[in-house]
């Protein structure tokens, strides 16, 4: 599977261009741009856009709040459900069915998810709501800092390669 993707048209021309040649050819980046750090970060972009469909295209009932927090408690379930497939057998190559591996891979998988989602939104309520602090700017911070704990988790936690 991982020797397809690196002879896909796609990966061939993104290894083409030069700023992905720094990357992966630096002495110190070249260590943390390969094919598992790169593969991820498409999976969490494709993660994010499974989020925001599945978020605008639940249907709207009325105009109260619990329509709002339905959306996207369905989204983030939709999200997580993809992002599980993906890094599974994409980024971290577990190819493993068995209900077994499945289930011993998914659980610390969610939990670990769920407790991002409660650190990013704690992140979020003390700069922004009662720090006053810039709305974007730390939504941003916040999820750079929960994708890179995301990306620990599933490596060493979750698809750990078996010594």
């Amino acid at each position: 599977m991982k020797q397809k993707i690196l002879d896909s048209g796609l990966v061939r021309r993104l290894s083409g261009l030069r700023f992905f040649k720094y990357l992966t050819e630096h002495r110190v980046f070249g260590r943390f741009f390969n094919y598992e750090t790169i593969t991820y970060i498409i999976a969490g972009v494709l993660t994010t856009a499974v989020n925001y469909v599945v978020y605008f295209l639940m249907p709207r009932f009325g105009s109260g709040g619990a329509d709002i927090v339905l959306a996207n408690c369905t989204a983030w379930i939709c999200a997580v459900a993809f992002a599980f497939i993906v890094n599974k057998i994409f980024v971290f190559d577990s190819p493993s069915m068995d209900k077994r591996t499945v289930l011993r891979e998914l659980l610390p998988f969610v939990s670990c998810r769920l407790m991002s989602l409660g650190l990013e939104t704690a992140l979020i309520y003390v700069t922004v709501e009662l720090l006053h602090l810039n709305e974007p700017l730390f939504k941003v911070i916040s999820s750079i800092f929960v994708l890179i704990m995301n990306y620990f988790a599933s490596k060493f936690l979750i698809f750990k390669k078996e010594a």
